[in-house]
């Protein structure tokens, strides 16, 4: 049973990877319902408590910030989940097959706005409330904004690594926290990992073969969405 940080850490090296939340989408998921203590049929784990032990909401940052082997994002069904960086370069293979940015704009398979977004977190560290200061967007772009920005790190582009708050003119910060992004390549060089290639077929078939073996049950077809994306 998962009762704290340290034990979804353990068991997420374990299984390599998990969605964010307790829907485990069919899949499979580290923090599900089902990890309940049998006798009293209650969970250690409680949501937006603020407590860093037993608040998965407060786990997504703590790994980014805490860990060198785990990343988040919003990675499977466009929604979140945690990848270990045994598992990583195999997602990468798979979602990128070998293009850069450049190569998947000139094919026509990412939009302007992830474009725009992109280049703004290309070679730097950067949080959201900054990307859209300096990229000019408003709030009638909020919708496209945030497909885009989706779809960069479905397509592992970019993808979190921490929280930072606004900075006044008198460098106090203030208000919430804003998630901040970097690329796929920086986040995992600043924790001594650099991407290898891998064959993309050959990565699919090793995270199937581990998602059977985490849930026996999952269906083919969201077995091959949660892989491809």
């Amino acid at each position: 049973m998962i009762c704290n940080f340290e034990d979804f850490c353990k068991e997420l090296s374990q299984c390599g990877f998990s969605m964010g939340g307790e829907n485990a989408k069919g899949i499979y998921s580290v923090i599900s319902h089902d990890r309940t203590d049998r006798e009293t049929g209650d969970s250690p784990i409680k949501w937006h408590t603020g407590d860093p032990q037993t608040d998965p909401w407060e786990w997504r940052m703590r790994v980014l910030e805490e860990r060198d082997d785990i990343a988040y994002a919003k990675v499977f069904f466009r929604t979140s989940g945690y990848i270990t960086k045994e598992w990583y370069p195999l997602f990468y293979s798979v979602r990128r097959k070998g293009e850069t940015f450049e190569d998947a704009y000139e094919s026509g398979t990412v939009s302007q706005t992830a474009k725009q977004i992109y280049e703004i977190v290309s070679g730097r560290e950067i949080a959201l409330h900054e990307i859209k200061q300096l990229g000019g967007f408003r709030r009638e772009d909020n919708s496209k904004f945030d497909r885009a920005l989706v779809e960069l790190q479905m397509r592992m582009f970019i993808t979190m690594c921490g929280r930072a708050q606004k900075v006044s003119q008198a460098g106090m910060a203030y208000g919430w926290n804003s998630t901040v992004f970097t690329t796929a390549e920086n986040f995992w060089e600043k924790r001594g990992i650099v991407l290898p290639e891998s064959d993309p077929e050959e990565s699919f078939e090793k995270i199937r073969a581990q998602i059977v073996k985490l849930n026996p049950d999952a269906e083919q077809k969201k077995i091959i969405k949660f892989i491809k994306g």
